[in-house]
Formats: C-alpha cells, sequence, structure tokens
C-alpha cells in the first residue's frame, strides 16, 4: 500500500532523495511523513508534511533534509543533503489514509528502505 524506494550507500556530505508512492483505492491521504531506526534504537520521526504542505522536522535533521509531496501522484519525497554517519537508519514512509466515502483515515507504513552513510 505504501512502497518506499531511493534509498542506498552514499559517503558522507553525499545526498540521497527517497520516495514512497501510496497505491490501492484512496479517497483521501491526510500528513505524510518519514521515520527511520538505527540498530539498537527506537523508531523516530525524522519529518512529517501535512496535506496543506506544512512541514515539520527533527532538530538533528533541519537545514539538511527536505520533505515534499506530489498529491497528485500521491507520493511523498525525503531530500537528504550533508549526510552524516548518524543518518544510517531504515527510513519508513507513513501515511493517513481514508479509503472510503467515510473519510475514516487509517495509518499505513511502507515497507522500509535502508540508508547507509560511510566512508
Amino acid at each position: 500500500q505504501l512502497q518506499a524506494s531511493g534509498g542506498g550507500l552514499v559517503q558522507p556530505g553525499g545526498s540521497l532523495r527517497l520516495s514512497c508512492a501510496a497505491s490501492g483505492i484512496i479517497f483521501s491521504i491526510s500528513a505524510m511523513g518519514w521515520y527511520r531506526q538505527a540498530p539498537g534504537k527506537q523508531r523516530e520521526l525524522v519529518a512529517v508534511i501535512s496535506d496543506g504542505g506544512s512541514p515539520n522536522y527533527a532538530d538533528s535533521v533541519k537545514g539538511r533534509f527536505t520533505i515534499s509531496r506530489d498529491n497528485a501522484k500521491n507520493t511523498v519525497y525525503l531530500q537528504m543533503n550533508s549526510l552524516k554517519p548518524e543518518d544510517t537508519a531504515v527510513y519508513y514512509c507513513n501515511a493517513a489514509i481514508a479509503r472510503g466515502s467515510s473519510f475514516v483515515f487509517n495509518n499505513y507504513w511502507g515497507q522500509g528502505t535502508q540508508v547507509t552513510v560511510s566512508s
């Protein structure tokens, strides 16, 4: 239902762009976001964007990461610049989706994509 892509291995200071597309019957998508989980740590919020396009970021990525969305494509993006080794984690996308005319929103997760920052 949420398909993430774009992870990989990058050197410190490099860039990656993650994408996550929602599929299936979609009446509306509210907030969309990215989370990450490093080995031995809890999953944490990286960035979230409202249906109106207002972003919010974790302090650790402000100024380096940019979240955006294309509502026509039901897709959320995460542009990651100036990557650091501490950004290494599995990145998960998340979205609140209404799949019926009742507009009841449920939370969905993507499958996760590995981002490794290493020289």
